[in-house]
């Protein structure tokens, strides 16, 4: 009997906090739709680390295993998705407005300003610098990041950049509404079709992985992997490993990421005041990318005959394609014959491409500055 009520006697009160998370987790996955093909596994991989004398971790266990190998040595679940993500995209809204991957790149200023912030928290760079790139909205470069740098917030960065990619829809409007007039949001934009023809899309992704790897090499894999899925779609002679990237692939490897991420999210390095903080960060990194896409927009109006409307801006960071669909039904509940939506689209796939380079940038600035 002594022996079956081992692990009652010596679970934690952190162990416990962690348990009740990982249900959360799961209550958030279920009930709100929250992200549910990460959180799911997140919450109950949450909650099989923490039972104590756990064999899901340790040296044979199988949860720390799959982290090891597919995250923390490897990098290859988060690449993995990538080509899914690739694969899903269509780029031809930002073909047809090339001037959206102005808002691409403004959108990643939260980034660096929590990095800035974090660092003044007395956050080391490195620390400091997977902290700030939940701001990228894009789970899978966060743990790229988080994971090349070593840091021992991984488990709390996932949860922060999963989660609020699932509450875009709370977070920005919140957001621009800061920074905006309801007659700015108000503003129309005139939509000029044009034809982007096959040659484009796919020289497209192989002119972007030129660019971006003589820019920021660190993001080779990154951009490389995205893209790499963006030509199986393109190409037009690979629709079954386009179909498999997008479908079989991404399912496969999320449920391997979603439950092998909680390997670090165990009570002892989870339930402290750094995870507060860092979730805390991660959400002024995430409303600040917004912030920053949006004045941007605006000092372009400055200049501008045809004016933008400043949302678009906010369409900028990388939460495709909730984002876009947020800055259209706003755009629609203050005049409901505005039409912005391919705007959005354009500069939410914009961000797609920009958070990834601004991951591979923070990989190469971070180590030439320590």
């Amino acid at each position: 009997m002594d022996i079956l009520l081992k692990g009652i006697h010596a679970i934690t009160w952190q162990q416990a906090v962690m348990i009740i998370i990982g249900s959360v987790l799961i209550y958030l996955a279920i009930a709100k739709d929250f992200e549910p093909a990460l959180l799911l596994p997140m919450g109950f991989g949450a909650i099989l680390v923490n039972i104590p004398f756990s064999g899901a971790i340790g040296e044979h266990g199988i949860l720390d295993i799959l982290f090891n190998n597919g995250i923390a040595y490897g990098e290859i679940f988060p690449l993995l998705i990538f080509i899914g993500i690739g694969a899903m995209i269509d780029f031809g809204p930002l073909l047809q407005n090339p001037f959206m991957l102005l808002f691409g790149a403004a959108a990643q200023f939260g980034i660096f300003f929590t990095i800035a912030l974090a660092s003044l928290f007395g956050y080391n760079l490195k620390d400091a610098a997977s902290i700030g790139i939940i701001g990228a909205a894009d789970g899978p470069t966060s743990i790229f990041v988080a994971t090349r740098f070593a840091s021992k917030y991984l488990g709390a960065i996932t949860v922060a950049a999963y989660s609020y990619m699932a509450l875009v829809p709370i977070i920005q409007p919140f957001a621009i509404k800061l920074v905006t007039t309801r007659k700015e949001r108000q503003i129309r934009m005139k939509y000029k079709s044009s034809n982007v023809s096959k040659t484009t899309k796919i020289l497209f992704p192989i002119i972007i992985t030129v660019i971006a790897g003589l820019v920021a090499p660190d993001s080779v894999s990154l951009i490389g992997f995205l893209m790499f899925g963006n030509l199986l779609r393109e190409c037009g002679v690979l629709d079954r490993l386009s179909q498999t990237a997008q479908n079989e692939l991404v399912n496969i490897v999320t449920i391997l990421l979603g439950i092998s991420i909680a390997s670090t999210m165990k009570a002892k390095n989870f339930v402290t005041w750094d995870t507060i903080t860092v979730i805390a960060l991660g959400l002024a990194a995430f409303v600040f990318d917004t912030i920053g896409g949006v004045l941007f927009a605006k000092f372009l109006n400055l200049f501008r005959r045809e004016k933008i409307n400043p949302m678009i801006g906010a369409a900028g960071i990388s939460a495709f394609p909730m984002s876009s669909r947020v800055i259209q039904k706003m755009a629609q509940k203050e005049d409901n014959q505005n039409f912005i939506l391919m705007f959005a689209v354009g500069a939410n796939v914009a961000g797609q491409i920009a958070s990834v380079i601004a991951g591979g940038l923070i990989l190469a600035l971070v180590p030439a500055l320590l």
